[in-house]
């Protein structure tokens, strides 16, 4: 066997490449991140080193391309897939502003120099100031690593990359088609009408496929995953079509998945794992194989060509974030990080120099110049994303958290198998994302002599919860309790792990004994004071619609108000729908305040009711994808009133089809025979009002 194995360089062995690359991704990183040197840097001088331009242990063959490939285009979808899209809508025009700004500087400066000093043609010229007028998101892996994707000067990074990559390609279509003497008005309309129908289907109709997909594949984790890449490249294949670089498709497929793939689910967690430890660290590689940096001892107009670009570039950015700094009022740390993250060079300047050079308008000297352009600018942007991100992380983890920004400890009591990974799903996009603490499933058995028998079948069950915990990256503790009764455990599991959420599930049935929901239910509503949770999930999270919030009268003056709104919004960010709060004027107005105020930002809006007979009605106006949210309240408490009984039953009635959740906040016991005082609380005390 080990005879038939000829080691011959470069290395021809698929086993034996794939096991060296592998190598590199897994000890380069290690070996210079003791030096504080940045992994992707030094994946991309692993490519130089290894490569056909170094010692030739590994050629750039059509397997490491086509791993290369997906590696480029995986960067750009989690971009695409990451962004905040609430901020993206809001910082649309800064994000117009500096791409325009990091578009126009380098073009006028490039094409200038290289006219003027260099004495190349008025085209030449333009394509080489294109070469480092785009730019690539190779840093983004260090922002995601850091915690700063949601960042102002992220997302406004994020948004001007695709506004200069387009105007850049858009440009070289122009020269490519002038050059063939295709610029009549038809090569016009039919360019526009390629990239409108481009656009109009990745953001439109893909969308609407995916949600029903996702339907359909809810228990294929797997295929759903497939799926996602399927989509990827799709959009990447119909840019190509309509005459525009794939990373553009990649990017928009990644806007078109975002409110479908929350930020806390396994499914973002298989995306990101695969990307960043497999296909994006092969990019990088295959990157650095296109460095010859014999080039710059041999061709002396290489070498002016790159000195030129390697100087012009950073310069050419650094103008366009410094523009942008002071227009928008950044802060210093801003405006580095916008520099860090603009100033790598990969995709886009490829895709430009090697148009030129296929037509022949650029030679081989703007070629390896280009080349020496991707790795300099690499290194450039990586030390200065690294150097400044955790300067940034550590100002923002100094701020001072919001009272409703304490760890969560969420108890999920489990009893039927079947509710187990919603329950858990839901869990952890209401947990805050900046602790770590472990989400508890909970099995309660009762006392007597078949407990040990029970509490092995509950165990095993509840390994459900820890397998499926697991894929989205989260610690999940096991509790078991042997009681009297099912609330009892539960509100003994409640005091001993000192819960802060507990999170139910509710199969929507009420007998006449019933006096709310349940004895279990009615009995922790009764006897606790944290925020609980009852919920009906009959539809995957990510394909959620809207979220109809109905609010009750005094809801702001609860202790739990704040913590409940932050819930609220959690759960939009991650299921990427918006909130529509039902409630009366008053109440309104003051949510609208906070919730403007508080971090995330979310898409809301704000419709009055009258009384409870609309909120028995409204099912007329939801649709299927809509969830509704009620926010009750424990009798005896400043929000409750009489008519709160009948929820459970309106839910149960009129909301057959869609999936809701009743949250009763943290709340102070206010006991009838003790007269409420209006001074007491920010606001007058109506417990007469109906939600």
């Amino acid at each position: 066997m080990l005879q038939n194995i000829h080691l011959t360089l470069p290395l021809e062995e698929p086993v034996v490449i794939f096991t060296l690359v592998l190598l590199i991704i897994l000890v380069v990183p290690i070996i210079l991140g003791r030096f504080r040197i940045p992994g992707i840097v030094g994946l991309i001088l692993a490519g130089v080193i290894f490569g056909p331009n170094g010692f030739h242990i590994l050629s750039r063959d059509a397997s490491i391309e086509l791993f290369g490939t997906v590696g480029l285009l995986y960067i750009m979808f989690q971009a695409g897939l990451e962004i905040d899209m609430i901020d993206f809508k809001k910082y649309k025009v800064r994000s117009l502003v500096f791409g325009t700004f990091t578009f126009i500087i380098p073009m006028i400066l490039g094409t200038l120099t290289f006219f003027y000093l260099h004495g190349y043609d008025i085209k030449p010229a333009i394509l080489l100031a294109s070469m480092f007028a785009p730019h690539t998101l190779l840093a983004y892996p260090i922002i995601s690593r850091l915690g700063l994707s949601k960042n102002e000067a992220v997302t406004l990074t994020i948004g001007g990359t695709l506004i200069t990559d387009t105007a850049v390609l858009f440009v070289l279509a122009v020269i490519i088609n002038s050059t063939q003497g295709q610029t009549n008005a038809g090569f016009w309309v039919w360019m526009i009408a390629q990239m409108a129908l481009f656009v109009g289907v990745v953001l439109w109709i893909f969308p609407k496929i995916s949600k029903w997909m996702f339907k359909q594949l809810e228990s294929e984790k797997g295929a759903q995953y497939i799926f996602v890449l399927t989509v990827v490249f799709a959009a990447a294949f119909l840019s190509e079509v309509a005459g525009m670089e794939a990373i553009i498709g990649a990017f928009l497929a990644g806007l078109a998945l975002n409110p479908l793939i929350p930020h806390a689910s396994a499914l973002m967690n298989r995306v990101e794992f695969v990307g960043n430890n497999i296909f994006i660290p092969f990019f990088l590689i295959s990157t650095g194989m296109l460095v010859d940096l014999k080039v710059l001892f041999t061709d002396t107009n290489a070498m002016l060509i790159a000195g030129t670009i390697v100087v012009l570039a950073p310069a050419a950015k650094y103008a366009a974030a410094w523009i942008t700094q002071k227009i928008f009022k950044f802060s210093a740390l801003q405006r580095n990080l916008i520099f860090g993250l603009s100033s790598a060079h990969a995709a886009a300047t490829l895709a430009v120099v090697l148009a030129g050079y296929d037509i022949g308008i650029l030679g081989e000297s703007a070629l390896n110049g280009a080349v020496i352009l991707i790795l300099v600018s690499s290194m450039i942007s990586s030390f200065s994303t690294e150097k400044v991100g955790r300067k940034l992380a550590i100002l923002e983890s100094r701020r001072k958290p919001d009272i409703s920004q304490k760890p969560d400890r969420i108890l999920v009591p489990i009893g039927n198998p079947k509710t187990i990974e919603n329950l858990i799903d839901l869990s952890v996009m209401l947990k805050n994302p900046t602790h770590k603490e472990p989400i508890y499933p909970l099995a309660v058995v009762i006392d007597n002599e078949h407990a040990e028998e029970e509490i092995y079948k509950k165990n095993k069950m509840l390994q459900e919860a820890i397998k499926h915990a697991s894929a989205t990256d989260n610690d999940v503790h096991l509790v078991s309790k042997i009681d009297i009764n099912v609330s009892s455990g539960i509100l003994r599991a409640i005091k001993e792990l000192m819960i802060t959420e507990v999170v139910l599930g509710w199969n929507a049935k009420i007998t006449t004994r019933d006096r709310i929901f349940g004895t279990v239910l009615d009995n922790l509503l009764e006897n606790t004071e944290q925020m609980i949770l009852v919920c009906k999930i009959i539809q995957p999270l990510n394909t959620t619609g809207r979220l109809i919030v109905i609010v009750p009268t005094n809801a702001e003056l609860e202790r739990g108000f704040m913590r409940w709104i932050r819930s609220v919004k959690l759960l939009s960010t991650q299921v990427g729908a918006p909130i529509v709060f039902r409630g009366r004027r008053r109440t309104l107005n003051k949510l609208k305040s906070v919730v403007n105020k508080t971090k995330p930002t979310v898409e809301a809006e704000y419709s009055p009711y009258s009384n409870l007979n609309e909120f028995a009605t409204m099912d007329s106006e939801l649709q299927s994808d809509d969830m509704v949210i009620v926010i009750s309240a424990r009798k005896r408490t400043v929000s409750y009133n009489s008519n709160m009984d009948y929820i459970p039953r309106v839910l149960s009635r009129n909301y057959k089809n869609n999936s809701f959740i009743v949250i009763y906040p943290e709340q102070y016991p206010v006991y009838q025979n003790v007269p409420l005082k209006p001074n007491s609380y920010s606001g007058t005390v109506d417990n007469g009002e109906e939600i």
